[in-house]
């Protein structure tokens, strides 16, 4: 009984409900973004074989760089300035027009560094259309503000708009890929759903935000791109010790190489994804709340934590037996070099839940974004020093090997400087 009236307590409170509903909205989201491509991954596979679906891997890695480049970081730091801003609309208007401003101009920036890149290399020359189409990700997700609702609170309004659009083109890709001859199909219907999505999401901020376009001051503009700086050179080095690993794969040992490791991948950044509406619903909450009672929330960070660490050791323990299997069901025959793949980096999405919660959650909600930053540097570089060797001598099981080791090492230095930033925190409340 004692339980239930919790329970209740729990539903009654408002921050509570919010809480409830953006998870729900978040969990709907990733599914959508993750689910998907899982469900279309073997069908591809099938349809295409294993090295032109190792080309589209190798094309949207590629592209997904100047996806972290118009992100710029602002998918945590504006979050957070949105959530603590929520209830000022003149400043919620200024921080959303500077951010779309900016976002715009690195746009334009990526779309000419891409045109000259692909353009001075045969091997991407030979296959420019699969690069310009791919990059029609980049476009819908630079108009895609979801770092407005996150801080906003307000996930539900852009959810249903991802679900329709970007399950209508999932659709169109098992109706008009039928042979190998479609594969350009893959890139143009996926970049549509992301641009389709983003219109709408536009239109739903000035609906019910009742956003106007202004422009703005050079120096609030070059203020917030002050703000997204060190976040924006963490997330450009988790890309350079993740993405990177795919084109250096793609380079030493060709296509072929690329489709195994990207399978296992795809797999296994779906378990990691798991935890992104848990993590993703906290952030604007303990962004509020760790100003007002920290000792409480790294409380509850850590029941997260062990929580979450338990249960991916029971999927990692069930995927790991059934690797097999999951892998036969997944792509009509027994793919080894798959399985062999997926069994090593297993452990990346516990890694990765760790990583988010004690970087994520701990540094940048307490603004050592410089330590998140010199984590991912030290990280990055590592990753380059292991992945170049182990890549050239054994293709794709070495780069699952260094995968592994940055992700390690990732953690180790999350992990210390949070355990410094706690007790720092515990000694300013005692006070």
């Amino acid at each position: 009984m004692m339980f239930i009236n919790r329970i209740k307590k729990f539903y009654k409170n408002e921050d509570s409900k919010t809480l409830i509903s953006n998870f729900v909205s978040l969990s709907a989201l990733q599914g959508i973004n993750l689910v998907l491509p899982l469900l279309i991954l073997p069908y591809l596979v099938r349809v295409l074989g294993m090295e032109l679906y190792g080309l589209i891997a190798f094309s949207t890695a590629f592209v997904y760089y100047f996806q972290v480049i118009t992100d710029y970081g602002f998918n945590l730091t504006a979050t957070r300035e949105i959530s603590i801003h929520r209830n000022d609309s003149h400043k919620v208007s200024e921080i959303y027009n500077s951010v779309m401003i900016i976002k715009l101009v690195l746009l334009m920036i990526s779309l000419l560094i891409l045109t000259l890149i692909v353009f001075s290399f045969d091997k991407l020359s030979n296959d420019y259309d699969i690069y310009f189409l791919s990059f029609g990700v980049v476009i819908g997700n630079t108009m895609l503000p979801t770092w407005l609702f996150q801080g906003m609170e307000k996930m539900k309004f852009m959810t249903l708009s991802n679900l329709i659009t970007k399950l209508f083109f999932t659709v169109l890709i098992f109706v008009f890929v039928k042979t190998k001859d479609d594969y350009l199909l893959v890139p143009a219907f996926t970049s549509a759903g992301y641009i389709l999505s983003g219109i709408i999401s536009l239109l739903i901020v000035k609906r019910t935000f009742k956003i106007q376009f202004e422009n703005q001051r050079y120096e609030t503009l070059r203020r917030h791109f002050k703000e997204g700086w060190y976040v924006f050179l963490s997330q450009l080095k988790i890309t350079l010790f993740s993405n990177s690993n795919i084109l250096i794969l793609g380079i030493f040992s060709g296509n072929i190489h690329v489709g195994y490791f990207s399978s296992a991948e795809r797999i296994i950044r779906t378990l990691a994804s798991m935890q992104t509406p848990i993590v993703n619903t906290m952030f604007p909450y303990i962004s509020k709340q760790i100003k007002i009672a920290p000792t409480r929330i790294i409380g509850q960070i850590y029941k997260v934590a062990k929580i979450g660490s338990l249960s991916y050791l029971l999927v990692i323990l069930a995927v790991f037996v059934f690797s097999e299997d999951i892998v036969k069901i997944m792509f009509g025959s027994m793919l080894i070099d798959v399985v062999i793949a997926l069994r090593i980096i297993l452990i990346v999405p516990l890694l990765v839940f760790l990583n988010n919660l004690f970087g994520t959650q701990i540094l940048l909600n307490t603004g050592r974004d410089k330590a998140f930053f010199l984590v991912l540097l030290f990280t990055a570089i590592l990753n380059l020093i292991l992945v170049f060797p182990l890549t050239y001598l054994y293709g794709y099981i070495g780069t699952s090997i260094s995968m592994v080791f940055a992700e390690v090492f990732l953690l180790m230095g999350m992990f210390y400087y949070a355990k410094k930033e706690i007790k720092l925190l515990t000694v300013l409340e005692s006070e």
